[in-house]
């Protein structure tokens, strides 16, 4: 017997749910599919347990530098691994039950627990059970990858998502992978008490960054304790009583790394090996993304993909932009795109990096007249006040139309200041609307009116 349904949204992650619930608030009998949890990575494994977790490693880093406010905390700083993790589990599991109940109270939503295969171009099966949708929608996100490294499998190897789970603290972690989610878990567990060493195959970290974001976020962990093996080569992997023991090259240099465990951070897969895609006649690229047209349509017309399924986008903000993007153009009447979206991303050490448009790097690759600011945070009074003078701002603005076309702001608050770039880019207008603009003193926000002030030619 075949389920009949208007449309189906295959994975709950970032971008299905909303569409979802929008999709039967139109009228639509809809199918959500979900093997696993509801809300995807971000809920369960990413951003808010991870960032839950970068909360109570800051308090633990802030506490240790009492002294330095003339604030006495009374003996030496410790961290109870069981109470931290019962912290994030609670708030993911209240993210958990606020979602799932909205989704059982939406009317002509149905809620399907398995695994989807397709079956043909308008049908899937899940549970033995075939259900058929006019429209199809796929949402299943990502996975880790582990490093190709000789004799990887022969030790236990963590991923972001099993870093969750994790009910001691690491005597040694070792860190494989420099760039963003790497960083995050390496300065989080340091500040937990952890010896950490991070191994990176690039000569710097977060190699798509300018080199001077690179070298500063590194300088801002080594002053907290990170250790850093760059420029890795002949890497290979070996248990030990002790946990694990990486073995590898830095030029001419041999090194052996012992630690108690290693977290794998090099990067993430799309879960589409396992979705039936040729049985729909869906196309993917070569790393198994599903292609998609500027409106987020496969190249079979009925069927689309959402978020890090498709590569067009590796964020929360950005599948949930997928949401709107389609809903816009199916519901709405709209005509919104994927390439109207301006780069927008955050690194959540600390200092945070909140970064938007185009880096130095790209902005030079184009040829074109344009414009630089660069501020040091040791100029900022609300950094100093705060005693978080660590990095610096820097914008790049178009010299012809004074567009911004980007900004790197790895500072104090920077995730949450470089909006007010993003809202002037998003808009079109001069950088001179915010250089005008009167800002709140004391704040960071306040100086870059004047960083604007101060720009120079690229």
């Amino acid at each position: 017997m075949m389920d009949n349904f208007d449309a189906i949204v295959i994975g709950s992650g970032q971008a299905g749910p909303f569409l979802a619930v929008r999709l039967a608030q139109s009228g639509m009998k809809v199918a959500l599919i979900e093997r696993e949890h509801y809300g995807g990575t971000c809920v369960n494994d990413g951003c808010i347990p991870t960032k839950t977790l970068v909360a109570s490693a800051r308090v633990a880093h802030v506490a240790r530098r009492a002294a330095e406010y003339g604030v006495n905390v009374g003996g030496d700083v410790s961290v109870n691994m069981s109470a931290v993790m019962a912290r994030k589990d609670r708030i993911v599991q209240q993210s958990i039950d606020s979602l799932t109940s909205w989704l059982e109270g939406t009317a002509g939503l149905h809620l399907v627990r398995g695994h989807a295969r397709f079956t043909g171009p308008n049908t899937v099966e899940v549970n033995g059970a075939t259900l058929s949708g006019s429209k199809i929608f796929i949402n299943v996100g990502g996975r880790p990858i582990l490093p190709d490294w000789p004799g990887i499998d022969s030790v236990p190897v963590l991923t972001n998502t099993s870093m969750m789970t994790l009910a001691t603290l690491p005597e040694h972690l070792i860190v494989v992978g420099g760039s963003y989610i790497g960083l995050e878990f390496a300065q989080m567990f340091r500040r937990f008490g952890s010896e950490v060493t991070v191994i990176e195959v690039a000569d710097r970290l977060i190699a798509r960054e300018d080199t001077e974001v690179s070298a500063e976020v590194k300088a801002i962990l080594e002053h907290e304790g990170v250790r850093f093996l760059l420029g890795v080569t002949e890497a290979q992997v070996a248990p030990q009583s002790e946990g694990v023991v990486v073995s590898c090259s830095t030029g001419d240099v041999r090194h052996q790394v012992t630690g108690s465990h290693i977290l794998a951070a090099v990067g993430r897969r799309p879960n589409t090996d396992d979705l039936g895609l040729r049985a729909a006649g869906i196309e993917t690229d070569s790393r198994g993304f599903i292609i998609v047209d500027d409106q987020l349509r496969t190249n079979v017309p009925h069927i689309w993909a959402l978020g890090d399924v498709n590569g067009r986008g590796a964020f929360t903000h950005t599948s949930y932009n997928d949401f709107e993007i389609v809903v816009a153009n199916l519901l709405e009447n709209g005509q919104r795109r994927v390439s109207d979206r301006i780069v927008a991303y955050g690194l959540f050490i600390d200092p945070p990096l909140g970064r938007i448009g185009m880096s130095e790097a790209q902005v030079r690759a184009t040829g074109r007249p344009a414009l630089v600011g660069v501020m040091p945070m040791s100029r900022v009074g609300r950094a100093k006040e705060r005693g978080e003078t660590q990095g610096f701002m820097k914008v790049l603005v178009d010299a012809e139309s004074e567009r911004i076309l980007g900004a790197s702001l790895l500072c104090i608050e920077g995730d949450e200041i470089v909006h007010s770039l993003l809202d002037v880019m998003a808009a079109g207008a001069s950088y001179r609307v915010i250089q005008q603009a009167v800002h709140i003193h004391p704040t960071v926000s306040e100086l870059i009116p004047t960083l604007l002030g101060q720009l120079v030619p690229l």
